[in-house]
């Protein structure tokens, strides 16, 4: 008899305040010595100039202060950023699989590609991660073009992309977000039968997500996955966690999955096989 081959389901993520804590826009901010970042997005947001989240890459391009932004800074920027725990152990989960399902895992950012990137570097490969896509001057170093910004409808058009290439069904795409900018792919995902997470108490956002997980740990997400779309058991969700070194601490399982989860440093090759 031949085997079933495992259904194959496509994450996608949000970067900033969803895989970190805080906007990658304001690291670059503070690492260049410029103030009023927040200021200057919410009146961005305000004028309706730019989509939600393209806010960043406008600023680079046209704000004087920001026209000073070269490519080592962002490199820089991303190192500075402070990420959500136990993203290894997610990567790593998701890379294996588990029997019956396989997952591709992708990162989709308004956030500079060449900050996300630097981000992640050792965690996610490079050709994983969608970002804004910024042109540079070769003499002056310069940013002279902004190529491509992945934010509002800009990440649904992503997503189409990969469901194209990767020959996946729309029933089997599950997106992780956190604010306003995430509401246009969220939508298109729920619509063609996929599943969404919310990482924030945004409310438009939580009135649009089939899940929302409050946690400090990237791999809280998989606690709604587990649960609603793979049909485990909670304990079955428990003893993986725990292969992770990983221990829910609490979970209050209600449409918001509220996760305290307590680690110690995770090593690929102690994880233990029966996942």
């Amino acid at each position: 008899m031949n085997e079933t081959p495992p259904k194959t389901f496509l994450l996608a993520s949000d970067f900033d305040q969803t895989l970190s804590f805080k906007d990658s826009g304001l690291v670059l901010s503070e690492l260049l010595g410029i103030s009023g970042f927040e200021e200057r997005v919410a009146g961005l947001a305000h004028s309706n100039l730019v989509q939600q989240g393209g806010e960043l890459a406008y600023l680079i391009r046209h704000d004087p202060e920001f026209r000073g932004v070269r490519r080592e800074h962002l490199i820089e920027a991303g190192r500075l950023v402070r990420l959500k725990g136990a993203i290894p152990a997610l990567v790593d989960f998701l890379a294996r699989g588990t029997q019956g399902y396989r997952f591709q895992f992708f990162v989709i950012s308004a956030a500079p590609r060449e900050i996300v990137i630097s981000a992640l570097a050792g965690v996610v490969p490079a050709e994983h991660i969608y970002g804004t896509e910024l042109e540079f001057d070769a003499r002056s170093g310069e940013v002279r073009a902004v190529n491509r910004v992945p934010a509002g409808y800009g990440k649904v058009a992503v997503l189409d992309e990969l469901e194209q290439r990767l020959g996946i069904t729309p029933d089997r795409m599950i997106y992780v977000g956190d604010g306003s900018s995430d509401v246009h792919v969220m939508l298109h995902v729920n619509n063609r039968d996929g599943f969404t997470i919310a990482v924030s108490e945004n409310r438009q956002l939580a009135r649009i997500a089939k899940s929302t997980v409050l946690s400090d740990n990237a791999f809280s997400i998989m606690v709604p996955i587990l649960d609603q779309v793979l049909h485990w058991q909670t304990g079955e969700i428990r003893a993986l966690f725990e292969s992770y070194g990983l221990t829910l601490d609490e979970w209050e399982k209600e449409r918001t999955d509220r996760v305290k989860i307590s680690a110690v440093p995770f090593e690929p090759a102690a994880m233990a096989a029966a996942v």
